[in-house]
């Protein structure tokens, strides 16, 4: 092949040039494996992660002491302390030990006398379960650990060991061939320091990118650099695309002289989507598609090829393999002096900020893409639209900090009653629009109309039931949020009842057998939806709540009442039918109930908030809510309230 000068195709925004990019390989995303947990630090979930195990999963002992059953130890006290006979009413444990058949407390050691080794010695009494790690304490079997889209960290990875899972299906890191080419470029490790000749470069580039290939996730190779030969780079391009590697970027000869070939081979190979982009550095950045494969052709100027890199191809490794972006933590500056630039053109100009009499103040670096200290020295990073001619001491504009970088979450918050579909909901959000997360807070219905009221959240999950007409939450939203508009959406239709060991071993039929038979009862927290149910059918049948035994002892979720009834804590608890059906227990139906959402009028209209109501309006979430059993779709979505 013969070379000759190139010449631009048109020009591209920075956001056209993404757009076009994203279009493109929208469906190019890395396949899935399945690696141990120990190796999936900083990889991206595939799939939900669901707990196959509860941790703990028995009563363990959580301090080190005397394992007893608490009746036994009732009445104790300094004046009349009561003794306990290790091996009967006493056990020796250590913490983590899992609690001897019988006991459900744990005494400190040190608040034991020991009388000698047949007789110990107490002057206070416990109370059952104290100094217990209940089972399911921290992780209920079935619980969704993570939705898919879930990045692990080293915390997750616990999380996931403790929950019994220990292989997990994640997206592959994508593999990159770097092509360093260029007649004058010398590798560092045969490189003479004193023998370089003028027109002579070390090159740096393949390193610095293969480093940002890794910090996005990605695996790279380093091809032997190529001198200036159009039909050596075209056949090296062509080996990669056709072999396992997912992206390529050919380093040097993007712009437009005679001796660059990015352009001619990707022409020859397959498509060029976009030659140039109006940022300063990084103009020349070329962007192809060969064999459905993304080919970059990265501009040789050092900081023009990280600018490219970071706005397109770093980007787009990290779609491919659903890791979610890194925005950088941003932060209003003014400028030392004003800043001339130039119109037609996104420009990045590399700052030095420090922090004068409470204000940032940004102090201008050398512009030239050449220079890569510019970044290395720099506290951040200023980009001045192109529509603008300078920016004046007198403006204060956006700086992207350099140091440090933090993560933006991209979070709805929905506190207040805990419903397993909500688990799902996350999920099939995540399923569907990549980086939108939920985060919900279990503080029961009236709390969470109460976080409504102090803008504390984007909506609010209740199921209070009005006894006088057996409407849901419309007469608590008039009561307690009588001048916040609002709408109230449907979640789910859903089961409420009893939910008892399998096989019901006690013949447990109804509410009122909790006081005739004496059984042990695991209630709600107060303020919740079911609690206030509970009270309710107590207060119909005549029962008082003392006649309830474990009426003060309560959870935070549905899951949790469940568990406790699986642990054998209680015989029975209030709670929906999907929790029992989750955990094979049995299940006694008492009342069909509405889960509505309270969505304050100022988020309604918000992106997010469309999403979701989209979501739940959707056949696949329906179809998902529906197999959890329990449950009825017919109102999901509809709008019941307006205020």
């Amino acid at each position: 092949m013969t070379s000759k000068r190139n010449i631009y195709l048109d020009t591209k925004p920075i956001e056209t040039a993404w757009q076009i990019l994203t279009d493109t390989f929208k469906n190019c995303i890395t396949p899935v494996e399945t690696i141990d947990v120990t190796d999936a630090r900083g990889r991206v979930l595939a799939a939900p992660a669901i707990a196959v195990l509860s941790s703990p999963n028995f009563h363990a002992a959580a301090m080190d002491g005397i394992a007893v059953d608490a009746k036994h130890t009732f009445g104790a006290s300094d004046e009349a302390p009561k003794t306990l006979v290790p091996g009967k009413d006493a056990f020796w444990v250590n913490t983590g030990h899992a609690m001897p058949e019988g006991t459900n407390a744990v005494i400190m050691i040190e608040h034991v006398n020991v009388i000698d080794e047949n007789t110990v010695e107490i002057e206070a009494p416990v109370f059952p379960w104290q100094h217990v790690r209940k089972m399911g304490e921290d992780i209920v079997a079935t619980k969704l650990l993570f939705p898919r889209g879930q990045q692990i960290n080293a915390y997750a990875m616990g999380a996931l060991l403790s929950g019994g899972i220990f292989r997990v299906g994640v997206y592959k890191k994508p593999r990159v061939l770097i092509i360093p080419t260029g007649s004058e470029l010398v590798q560092w490790h045969t490189a003479q320091i004193d023998q370089l000749v003028p027109g002579q470069v070390v090159e740096s580039n393949s390193t610095v990118l293969g480093a940002l290939c890794r910090d996005n996730g990605a695996q790279f190779d380093c091809h032997p650099m190529l001198k200036d030969d159009l039909d050596k780079i075209t056949a090296a391009v062509a080996k990669a695309v056709k072999g396992d590697y997912d992206m390529v970027l050919i380093i040097g000869g993007s712009s437009a002289g005679s001796e660059d070939f990015a352009r001619p081979v990707i022409a020859s190979l397959g498509e060029v989507l976009v030659h140039g982009v109006t940022m300063m550095p990084g103009k020349p950045v070329l962007m192809g598609k060969v064999f459905e494969k993304p080919v970059f052709g990265i501009p040789g100027y050092p900081v023009s090829a990280i600018v490219a890199f970071e706005q397109f191809a770093g980007p787009l490794l990290r779609r491919m393999q659903k890791l979610p972006q890194m925005p950088a933590r941003t932060a209003p500056v003014s400028l030392a002096r004003k800043i001339a630039s130039k119109l037609g053109q996104d420009e990045f100009l590399r700052v030095k900020i420090g922090a004068v009499d409470g204000k940032l103040i940004a102090s201008q670096l050398p512009r030239g893409s050449g220079s890569i200290t510019t970044l290395t020295e720099a506290d951040g990073i200023i980009r001045i639209p192109r529509d603008v001619e300078g920016i004046s001491e007198d403006d204060t504009i956006t700086a992207q900090l350099l140091r440090p970088l933090s993560a933006i979450e991209n979070t709805l918050v929905i506190t207040g009653s805990h419903d397993n579909t909500l688990d799902l909901l996350a999920d099939q959000m995540r399923r569907s629009h990549d980086g939108i997360g939920i985060s919900s807070s279990h503080v029961g219905s009236m709390g969470g109309l109460m976080a409504v009221r102090k803008n504390a959240c984007h909506l609010a999950g209740t199921h209070l039931l009005e006894p006088d007409d057996g409407t849901y939450n419309i007469s608590y939203i008039k009561k307690y949020l009588p001048k916040i508009p609002l709408r109230l959406v449907n979640l789910v239709m859903r089961e409420q009842g009893l939910i008892v060991p399998k096989g019901n071993p006690k013949g447990i039929r109804s509410i009122a057998e909790l006081a005739d038979k004496k059984l042990r009862f695991i209630n709600r927290q107060p303020g919740s939806g079911t609690r206030i149910l509970f009270d309710y059918k107590l207060g119909t049948l005549g029962v008082a709540p003392a006649d309830i035994q474990g009426y003060e002892n309560d959870e935070y979720t549905h899951m949790s009442v469940a568990v406790a009834v699986l642990s054998g804590r209680a015989d029975a608890g209030l709670g929906i039918m999907a929790a029992a059906r989750a955990l094979d227990l049995d299940f006694i139906p008492v009342v069909t109930e509405a889960y509505d959402l309270v969505i304050p009028e100022q988020f309604y209209n918000t992106p997010n908030i469309r999403i979701l109501l989209e979501t739940i309006t959707g056949d696949a979430f329906k179809k998902r809510v529906l197999a959890l059993g329990g449950y009825g779709v017919q109102k999901t979505g509809q709008e019941i309230f307006q205020q």
